[in-house]
């Protein structure tokens, strides 16, 4: 029996391994746990009646004291007593209540993050890429056998259907969540589809006109058809991605104080800063990297004449044992990309937490802009909006959560070639 199961033992550990990570990441409840240490807000309408005010809490601001409204002996000819204290009443209806304009802020339990809409989707999307990711990380670790040998006996069939499924599974989410009916605005619902058809033409225009001469993209063993599948799935990254990278933005423009509110409530911390500054840099610096203008730069490229090489767009002349320091060779240059890839997706990962936060925080700039925008503010707006980021805590997180996840999925994809082949990056 062993002699039998023996040269299957690398698929039995891919298949053994995607069902503890999943039963490890549900007991030790890691998708929540992630989200822990966070603060939340709560704007309650009434913590007071008329009377009787709530003993223990503190207003967050004061209400100005209320002005004598005697003349100092004078009697105002234009009215009588009775008209003045008619008038003071009726403005008095509309003074300002300290009580309602109160605002708590709370840290974030496991209770409140399990009991939002869109959680199920959340930790199902965390669950499969994590499953990928550790499939990848085991293919690397054992001794893959050759091609001739197949997909079965080297396990290498599993970390490319579980990259498959978490790629389906996270677009599929976001893809729903995109148009979920009170988390987005009609406006950007609609230029989610117009990014998409958008992208579906650039795309076409990319793998059959001019993909070779603008970007690095090898799509010679594409026939037709799988092009145009490609093509379709690029419009739809497209579009489900818009509202992500628009609240990416948001978070981004929160967290740098772009505007420099410079208020504490919504500051972000040194190394949170630092975080969305690098994911931000490294993230463009990546997309540059397939731009051939751009990659021309990095690549050696040598003529027949071995003291001549082609870096960038001149043609310099050095000894042959410095054409060798300069520049990458392709090869190497492509692993160079993968390792950006993977830092970038890791990068975004480590960028949610300071992501969410900055989005919860947003609620609490529209409370702050409404307190002060003039003398009766209109505070159900913002009381409106700070229970709706409560109610789409999850549903925002899952959309944070979509980039890097779709990122690291790919890279393992990536690392799967030929007859089940596993490439290895640290080779």
């Amino acid at each position: 029996m062993l002699s039998i199961l023996a040269p299957y033992k690398n698929l039995i550990l891919q298949s053994s391994l995607s069902v503890i990570v999943p039963l490890i990441a549900t007991l030790l409840r890691l998708p929540t746990r992630f989200l822990l240490g966070l603060h939340t807000y709560i704007h309650p309408e009434n913590l007071a009646s008329d009377n009787k005010p709530q003993s223990g809490v503190r207003a967050a601001i004061r209400r100005p004291e209320p002005s004598d409204p005697g003349l100092n002996g004078y009697q105002n000819l234009g009215s009588n007593g009775d008209s003045i204290r008619k008038r003071s009443r009726v403005r008095d209806k509309f003074e300002f209540d300290e009580n309602n304009a109160q605002i708590f802020r709370l840290v974030i339990v496991d209770s409140h993050i399990e009991s939002r809409v869109y959680f199920r989707e959340y930790r199902d999307a965390f669950v499969y890429t994590a499953m990928g990711l550790s499939s990848l990380v085991l293919c690397n670790c054992l001794l893959v056998g050759s091609e001739s040998d197949g997909v079965l006996v080297n396990g290498s069939v599993v970390p490319f259907l579980l990259g498959f499924v978490a790629v389906f599974k996270v677009g599929f989410c976001v893809g729903k969540a995109s148009f979920e009916r009170s988390a987005s605005r009609r406006l950007e619902k609609q230029t989610s589809v117009v990014l998409g058809v958008l992208g579906f033409v650039f795309a076409v225009a990319i793998v059959f006109l001019d993909a070779p001469v603008v970007f690095d993209f090898d799509l010679d063993g594409i026939d037709g058809f799988g092009k145009f599948l490609l093509c379709v799935f690029a419009g739809c990254i497209a579009g489900f991605m818009f509202i992500p990278a628009n609240k990416n933005a948001r978070a981004f423009w929160l967290g740098t104080d772009q505007l420099r509110w410079d208020l504490s409530i919504i500051s972000c911390g040194l190394v949170a800063r630092v975080i969305l500054y690098v994911n931000f840099l490294v993230f463009i610096f990546t997309a540059l990297l397939w731009i051939n203008p751009v990659s021309d730069i990095f690549v050696m490229k040598r003529n027949s004449n071995p003291n001549v090489v082609n870096w960038g767009k001149g043609l310099f002349t050095f000894n042959e044992n410095l054409v060798e320091k300069i520049g990458f060779v392709q090869s190497e240059f492509r692993k160079l990309r993968i390792w950006f890839l993977l830092a970038s997706g890791i990068l975004q990962f480590a960028a949610i937490r300071p992501n969410l936060q900055m989005y919860l925080n947003e609620a609490v700039l529209s409370w702050y802009q409404r307190l002060h925008s003039g003398k009766v503010p209109d505070l159900d707006f913002s009381r409106a909006k700070i229970f709706l980021h409560n109610h789409h805590l999850c549903l925002v997180v899952l959309q944070f959560f979509a980039p890097s996840a779709l990122i690291l999925s790919f890279v393992e994809l990536s690392q799967i070639e030929g007859e089940g082949e596993v490439a290895f990056m640290l080779h």
